[in-house]
């Protein structure tokens, strides 16, 4: 996309739009383009500069000192930055940019020392999570363009598959089997992958069916591996008035199966479930099944 608006930059950078206007007048760090009838237009380069000016501002730098720097400089100031921080929010902010310039040099950069630092769960918890929340909401705006979203999340889908196979425990107790699959037309694949790998990483057996599976595909294959658990993420479909109906049919035909079901469809509705269905709030919550299933305890008791 050319342009954004100061409400994009707000959401964007976490300054609010009454501050960037006082800025641009007080300091001049900024010139918005005009549309005809005076509304502020924004380029990527003026985007990425504010998410800059607003991490250093975060971490003590005063506005009027970072007025006074040329652009190298802030970028320059902003790596010492982020080599020295150990703030989630800092390291979203320079993810958000590396989705802007289509960077990924600086992409496996900022994962690498992430992952070195806090190890690959908490940083997909702590960092890529809340970023992934970030983009959805910036595509509701359309300040995301579909090239920037699908770059970065197939970097990140490229991380979790690397990750998931690299996940082998031969010696457990008792493992239980895992089928993960998205339902008819849902896409959405990196929030299932990120189960998959909690769900490999201890030591359980996963069958991955993927993205857009009908149900009677699903129903087939049930009837050949009989899994413990099904596992699935409901975003946007089936929609919110088929909903019901299909968290249901779900209980009441795989009643010999337990299913952990999360997405925008299902957490914090009112939906009613069958004892067979457990909603997944956060992603919190299935690590807690997790590892007391590894412990050999019942985590629905």
């Amino acid at each position: 996309m050319g342009y954004y608006s100061i409400k994009d930059l707000e959401h964007l950078t976490g300054i609010k739009a009454h501050t960037i206007r006082m800025w641009e007048q007080r300091y001049d760090i900024i010139k918005p383009a005009r549309t005809d009838t005076n509304i502020r237009l924004y380029e990527a380069d003026q985007l990425k500069l504010m998410l800059n000016i607003s991490l250093l501002n975060n971490h003590g730098f005063k506005i009027s000192k970072i007025a006074g720097m040329t652009r190298e400089e802030v970028y320059e100031k902003v790596r010492e930055t982020i080599n020295k921080t150990s703030s989630y929010e800092d390291q979203i902010n320079a993810l958000t940019v590396t989705m802007i310039d289509l960077d990924e040099d600086s992409f496996e950069k900022i994962i690498a020392t992430n992952i070195m630092q806090y190890g690959f769960e908490k940083t997909m918890i702590m960092i890529i999570y809340p970023f992934l929340v970030r983009i959805g909401a910036l595509w509701t705006t359309d300040a995301v363009n579909p090239a920037q979203e699908h770059f970065i999340t197939n970097l990140i889908r490229q991380k979790l598959i690397v990750a998931i196979d690299g996940q082998f425990e031969p010696n457990r107790t008792n493992p239980k089997k895992f089928m993960l699959y998205l339902p008819d037309g849902e896409l959405h694949e990196i929030g299932l992958l990120f189960c998959y790998y909690l769900i490999k990483s201890r030591g359980n057996k996963v069958i991955y069916l993927g993205q857009s599976l009908p149900l009677k595909d699903l129903y087939d294959v049930h009837q050949i591996h009989k899994p413990d658990f099904i596992a699935s993420i409901i975003t946007a479909t089936p929609s919110t008035e088929n909903i019901q109906e299909y968290v249901t049919y779900l209980g009441e035909q795989f009643t010999d199966t337990h299913f952990l079901l999360s997405g925008y469809q299902v957490v914090g509705q009112d939906l009613t479930v069958t004892e067979n269905i457990t909603i997944i709030n956060q992603i919190q919550d299935l690590i807690a099944i997790l590892d007391e299933l590894k412990a050999g305890r019942d985590p629905f008791n």
